[in-house]
């Protein structure tokens, strides 16, 4: 093979990133698409007054991919601590602002900065605008904006983007097509990870790609959102909104997490998903367990150098498997 294996990886949040930093180190061409549905804090105040994409999430995949020296990666995702009207904005998200005021194009800002940042691979936004996450609860209630869902207090039925007409850019639809490897998550089901695939056109060429399809699964449940789910009731919530059981390989976590840990997560009502490896190969899936988890700080979050290690083994496998073909 001539060319690098290439990776497409769907989500948002914090998982994302967690996730780039690892792959990035392998020689992989890595496409990010990441969500534009996030509303809350810095992104959603600049949405609102600026009528743009919500830029958090760009940003810190942006950073994560950057091959930058590390004060520069800090200054691009510092924070305003002042009580002024800079307060709570990160610098990354206000020049994200600036390059769209001065290109007229939310995808063309994030192209000039991934040249300052000379970021490893391509970042692309779910949609070229912002879209609003609703959520229809099981008593029939309407919840709008992706940072209320999670706190509305009830149990989410579904999940559905407005407007209803959304554009896809023409680069993600490409880079889905020529994809080797299909990578869903890590990242909130409901609020990160369904965004993306809710995207009409980006979702039906997700479901209809030849690539190989692998969903990493949440360490922790999430109140709000995925309150005592298993690993399976992820991924039966993305077929049931999605209409098609299209996935081929889960990556779970197998490792024990301690009590002394899981702890702290009890004033969040977080504890570890367990995967029912039954149930899941029942859904058709390959099911890869692994110790993919690390404390640093004191926080669950997955192993990004183990998981990375898993993804690449697994991406040359099936590019060998395409090659013989």
């Amino acid at each position: 093979m001539n060319r690098q294996p290439r990776i497409v990886i769907i989500g948002g949040g914090t998982g994302l990133p967690v996730l780039l930093r690892g792959l990035k180190k392998y020689p992989v061409d890595i496409t990010a698409i990441v969500t534009v549905a996030d509303d809350g804090g810095s992104s959603g105040r600049l949405r609102d007054d600026l009528n743009i994409p919500p830029p958090g999430d760009i940003r810190n995949v942006l950073a994560a991919l950057s091959d930058v020296e590390p004060l520069i990666e800090e200054m691009f995702q510092h924070r305003f601590s002042t009580s002024n009207e800079l307060a709570g904005h990160s610098l990354g998200n206000l020049i994200l602002a600036a390059m769209t005021s001065i290109t007229g194009n939310f995808v063309h800002a994030i192209q000039e900065m991934s040249k300052v940042l000379n970021v490893r691979g391509k970042v692309l936004p779910a949609a070229n605008q912002s879209v609003i996450l609703k959520a229809e609860m099981e008593d029939g209630t309407i919840v709008s904006g992706e940072s209320k869902i999670p706190y509305s207090g009830k149990r989410i039925k579904r999940v559905f983007l407005e407007p209803e007409q959304i554009q896809p850019l023409p680069e993600t639809v490409h880079a889905i097509r020529q994809a080797d490897m299909i990578i869903i998550g890590p990242g909130s089901l409901y609020t990160s990870i369904l965004p993306n695939l809710l995207v009409p056109k980006l979702g039906n060429e997700v479901r209809r790609s030849r690539a190989k399809k692998v969903y990493i699964c949440n360490l922790m449940t999430q109140a709000g959102e995925t309150h005592n789910y298993t690993a399976s009731d992820h991924v039966k919530a993305i077929y049931d909104h999605m209409n098609s059981a299209f996935m081929n390989t889960i990556l779970v976590n197998k490792e024990n997490i301690p009590a002394h840990v899981q702890e702290k997560y009890i004033e969040e009502m977080a504890k570890p998903v367990f995967y029912d490896v039954d149930r899941l190969h029942e859904l058709g899936l390959e099911v890869i367990p692994g110790e993919i988890v690390s404390y640093e700080g004191g926080i669950i979050r997955h192993d990004t150098q183990e998981v990375a290690d898993i993804l690449y083994h697994l991406l040359l496998a099936e590019t060998k498997k395409r090659f013989e073909a």
